[in-house]
Order: structure tokens, then sequence, then C-alpha cells
């Protein structure tokens, strides 16, 4: 599945040394899953104990947690519920596995459409943060 590209950016994530490490290393350290769309595969997400080390300065849960990392779908299956339906089974897996809260984090700069899109799939605001170069991001969390 060919990954998307970065906001309005014109380069594929894909081709960043960086950011392909740090899928590998989250694939490493957690469970990835894939929803297919008639039989092609149309989104992921990769599911591990806790947000990445970029979220340090937050302050901790304080409780099991399963945070979502690398979310991920194909444009060529927009409005196919497949990225709904693949946030749906990460909460599945996170109640299974005996933990109550499913955690992500998101651009929330723009007209604010990813965070709203997550609020729709059940998620609340939490914190808010700056990543480098004052990308602002939204920590958004799920019970479950």
């Amino acid at each position: 599945m060919p990954l998307g590209l970065w906001g309005r950016g014109t380069q594929p994530l894909s081709r960043s040394p960086r950011t392909v490490e740090s899928v590998v290393r989250y694939m490493e350290e957690g469970a990835a899953y894939i929803a297919e769309a008639d039989g092609e595969p149309a989104a992921t997400l990769t599911l591990t104990d806790a947000p990445g080390a970029y979220l340090s300065h937050l302050p901790p849960v304080g409780e099991p947690e399963r945070y979502i990392h690398w979310p991920a779908s194909d444009r060529r299956f927009k409005g196919h519920g497949v990225g709904s339906a693949l946030l749906a089974h990460a909460a599945e897996v996170t109640r299974g596995a005996g933990v109550g809260l499913l955690r992500v984090d998101c651009y929330a700069g723009g007209d604010g459409r990813l965070v709203r899109y997550y609020e729709d799939n059940g998620f609340t605001r939490t914190e808010t943060y700056l990543g480098a170069g004052d990308w602002p991001g939204q920590v958004l969390e799920r019970r479950v």
C-alpha cells in the first residue's frame, strides 16, 4: 500500500529514511493491522503499549494503554469506511487485552478535519502539543 503524502507535501513518506525507520520500529514493538477492501490493502495502523518518545514531555496517563501509530489509508478507498473499521478493530483488540484506554495523536492544523475524524470515531481530545517545526499535534483518547 502506498503511503500518502504528509499534509500538502510533495514527497511520499516512504522516501524518508527516518519515517521508514519509525514505521519499522513500531511494527517490531507492537502489532500491525491491515484493513482490506475488495481484497486489496486499504488501511493500516500499528498498536503498541505506549506513545512515541516525541510525546515524552506530556504527563503519563497512569494506566495501561494501547497507542495507535502510523495510521494510513489508501486514498482510493476514501469514503469506504475502512479507516473507521480499523479503528473499531483496534478498540476491540485493546478491550480484549483487558486494557481500557486507546490513544492516538494526529495533525491538528489546517481546518482540524483529522481531529474531527477521530472524534467521529469515538475519540475525545486530551493534550495538544507542538512537534518539530511547530507542527500542531493533538492527542486523543477512547475509553474501551
